[in-house]
């Protein structure tokens, strides 16, 4: 049958008839979000990133995550970020037992205990003075044994009591090297989120003046994926779930949300994550006054997650879930 007898508006008649059929929804337990934790000094706004902090360990942090759980907010995932004096080639800053991302779980978990799952990021870009993710060995990344610190960091990090690992550095063999050293200090339990599909993107820039990131020569093409590529998403998310990975991750968001549904559609069984990465962020914050803010992150979040994203990583998770107590302006 077709017009007149068909009219698809009548579905989009009003806000209840429009919820009622609603395809996509989001809210607060969607959201993982990421907190840059430093060792000491006062709280500082990321010059990049606005509305985001640094949180030095202590008091500050707790009252930050307590306003997180607050909104429905119940995971987050932690990056370190140290003085340039305590970086050095090998980035062993990110596995020191003393380090501050151990540091921070243990401060989150005497506070909170399971009421907020810890995700920790495992990688060495915010640790090494190159600021790149490994081992540099004639001026390239060295994969087996940057793995092999991926693997020491990660013990580290479930021995201060993190609840899932996130590998983050693109290695190959990464997953599989983290799980074997997991099981053998007996964190059967200690779950791996790996970033599957990392891709070289421009959409970093705000994180890497966050946390002090950016490669000091080069750039990270030989071991983050090319953007030109979306097959070999679903190649590498599928050696990730072989390896041990409970779930996967497609990063950036937004301008990969064709590659979020590949990798949904064949690879349906496994939780996918999504991370609206910091210059998705940024972007929406800069264009304030031009757009509006509320509604456009909200349909950014959405579109995120009918793309498939059963998890989505996002700057704005706090904001957003207040605003998500209103309901969807959609």
């Amino acid at each position: 049958m077709r017009f007149p007898h068909v009219r698809p508006r009548r579905l989009r008649a009003g806000k209840v008839i429009r919820d009622a059929v609603a395809e996509t929804w989001i809210d607060a337990r969607d959201f993982i979000y990421p907190v840059f934790v430093k060792p000491r000094g006062g709280v500082e706004e990321i010059s990049s990133m606005p509305g985001q902090f640094r949180w030095p360990l202590g008091r500050e942090l707790i009252n930050h995550l307590e306003e997180a759980l607050s909104v429905g907010v119940d995971k987050v995932i932690l990056f370190g970020v140290v003085p340039d004096d305590v970086k050095d080639p090998h980035g062993t800053a990110g596995y020191d037992p003393n380090g501050v991302v151990p540091q921070a779980i243990k401060l989150i978990k005497d506070a909170f205990g399971d009421k907020l799952y810890v995700f920790a990021d495992v990688c060495l870009c915010e640790y090494t003075d190159h600021g790149h993710c490994g081992v540099v060995k004639n001026n390239r990344v060295d994969n087996d044994s940057t793995i092999k610190l991926y693997a020491k960091e990660a013990v580290t990090y479930a021995d201060a009591g993190v609840d899932f690992v996130a590998p983050s550095g693109m290695m190959d063999g990464q997953v599989a090297e983290i799980r074997r050293a997991l099981d053998s200090h007996g964190f059967h339990d200690v779950g791996i989120m790996a970033y599957s599909a990392k891709y070289a993107s421009a959409f970093y820039g705000p994180f890497r003046v966050a946390a002090s990131s950016a490669p000091k020569f080069g750039d990270r093409r030989s071991y983050q994926m090319d953007p030109r590529n979306a097959r070999e998403a679903v190649r590498e998310v599928m050696l990730d779930v072989e390896e041990g990975a409970d779930i996967v991750m497609v990063k950036p968001a937004l301008a990969y949300l064709d590659v979020v549904k590949l990798v949904k559609d064949n690879v349906p069984w496994v939780p996918l994550a999504a991370y609206n990465v910091s210059g998705e962020y940024s972007m929406v914050k800069a264009a304030a006054g031009y757009i509006d803010v509320k509604v456009v992150t909200l349909e950014i979040l959405t579109s995120i997650k009918r793309a498939g994203a059963d998890l989505i990583l996002t700057y704005h998770a706090l904001e957003a879930a207040k605003w998500l107590r209103d309901g969807l302006p959609f």
